[in-house]
């Protein structure tokens, strides 16, 4: 038994994608449970994960609204990255926007539930394709800030999705696409609005187009559900089951799927039926 405030699983890329519950302190290996019955209890108390305090509800991913208006992490140009508003002078706290936007940023092609567009910061390389349940993978760009990423994505995404839709993810329904074919008819396609793109809104920044592998991703998973039914903490304070996989940020149980990262800052007590 473990009591904890949950927060988003760490995850490491191998064979299979080993996945780590985070409970404060303490993490637990979860691959070892797979086919096991585990209950997450919900202890009725949620801290936000940057400061602590108590909160009757949580936001941006398990902060409190003091931190959510406040926090450079919890602004509207994080999900929308061609707002990016650093060189304005108006960023909430422009050294964490030196550490985290103005560092090199990857433009990616995934198929998770089909093609996708999507931008992460190079660091986070796999994680990003992990966290979005990604079973394939392939870098394309990299430029020198987030803002330049962006703005690529929005100009791509004009010809093919920038989301997952995580239902179909969850469920394995993941099209044939020839992700290496989709690159190629972007960067012929779109070859003179990303050179423009560049000469008016890069100030001579490093543009790099990649020639990388797809990477392949597996999941630790026994079987997919064939209707997806999605579990909260809203909803009930138990939640107990067979785990029969873990994919993205989701644990797989045999009555539902529950969001591991919507639920970060919520106090939670985690037991398995061996205990």
């Amino acid at each position: 038994m473990k009591t904890g405030n949950l927060r988003k699983m760490k995850t490491e890329l191998g064979e299979v994608v080993n996945y780590s519950l985070v409970l404060g302190d303490e993490l637990i290996s979860m691959n070892q449970y797979l086919g096991k019955v585990i209950t997450l209890k919900y202890e009725g108390e949620i801290n936000c994960v940057y400061c602590g305090v108590k909160t009757n509800k949580s936001y941006g991913g398990g902060y409190c609204y003091k931190h959510l208006i406040s926090l450079p992490e919890c602004d509207m140009c994080i999900v929308k990255p061609e707002q990016c508003h650093y060189h304005e002078g108006t960023c909430r706290d422009p050294e964490w926007g030196q550490s985290h936007c103005l560092k090199p940023h990857i433009i990616y092609l995934a198929n998770s539930s089909g093609a996708k567009i999507g931008i992460t910061r190079e660091s986070q390389v796999p994680t990003r394709w992990i966290d979005q349940g990604a079973s394939f993978a392939l870098p394309i760009m990299r430029v020198s800030e987030r803002l330049h990423s962006g703005l690529v994505e929005v100009m791509l995404a004009r010809e093919i999705s920038d989301k997952t839709n995580w239902r179909k993810m969850l469920k394995n329904e993941v099209p044939e696409v020839d992700l290496f074919e989709i690159r190629d008819q972007f960067f012929d396609s779109f070859e003179s609005d990303i050179d423009k793109l560049i000469e008016e809104k890069f100030n001579g920044s490093d543009v790099e187009y990649l020639e990388e592998d797809i990477v392949e991703i597996n999941y630790p998973v026994l079987n997919y559900p064939e209707k997806v039914k999605s579990l909260s903490f809203d909803k009930q304070d138990v939640i107990e089951g067979k785990l029969l996989g873990i994919k993205g940020q989701y644990l797989i149980f045999d009555e539902g799927v529950l969001n591991i990262r919507k639920h970060s800052g919520h106090k939670i007590t985690f037991t398995s039926g061996e205990e």
